[in-house]
């Protein structure tokens, strides 16, 4: 395959998770449907198959790019501080900003983990690596400020973090992230 063909293939690899991703927000993963991608990426359903062999496929495929993008945003938020228990409390700082734009709809991966009952479902296993590198994360910034038990106190901010996430999706409550922020201080003794 010539480099040219590579480069178009992978454009329109990335325009069909795009559409993918817009539609799998509006209506979920299980309720959107491969005519509504095809829509929104002005293809045919047949097109989409030719990059994708099924709709697990291309739900797999949405949710890796946002495992991507949403890691790499939140360490850019996060890293912005310099002071290491400032960087542990930009995490729900991070949130908060997230919670206020007019495409929040929560964490994808709990979205589609209460969609998918089965535990070892490709979907739910990959919705368990990205809260594991969310917990990776935290634990690094715990480690990097010397808390007392790091893993202990990741695994609380992990908790926090989710919890936000999904009162200020439930509850539209748009003091979540400050909320936990300020149970996270008291935790880590900030």
């Amino acid at each position: 395959m010539s480099n040219a063909l590579a480069a178009r293939q992978k454009i329109r690899q990335d325009e069909i998770i795009a559409a993918a991703r817009h539609c799998f927000r509006r209506h979920g993963f299980h309720g959107a449907s491969m005519a509504q991608v095809a829509s929104e990426a002005k293809l045919s359903v047949g097109q989409i198959y030719r990059y994708f062999a099924n709709k697990d496929e291309l739900v797999i495929a949405a949710l890796q790019r946002r495992d991507e993008r949403w890691m790499r945003w939140l360490r850019t938020e996060v890293e912005r501080r310099e002071d290491t228990g400032e960087r542990l409390l930009a995490l729900f700082s991070a949130l908060k900003d997230w919670f206020g734009t007019a495409d929040f709809r929560g964490c994808a991966f709990i979205n589609t983990s209460g969609e998918t009952g089965d535990p070892h479902d490709p979907v739910r296993l990959l919705a368990k690596a990205h809260k594991q590198k969310l917990f990776e994360y935290a634990l690094e910034l715990c480690q990097a400020h010397g808390t007392p038990d790091p893993e202990r106190q990741a695994a609380q901010l992990l908790i926090l973090i989710d919890g936000a996430i999904t009162v200020a999706l439930v509850m539209g409550d748009s003091t979540a992230a400050d909320n936990a922020q300020c149970m996270a201080q008291t935790l880590l003794g900030l």
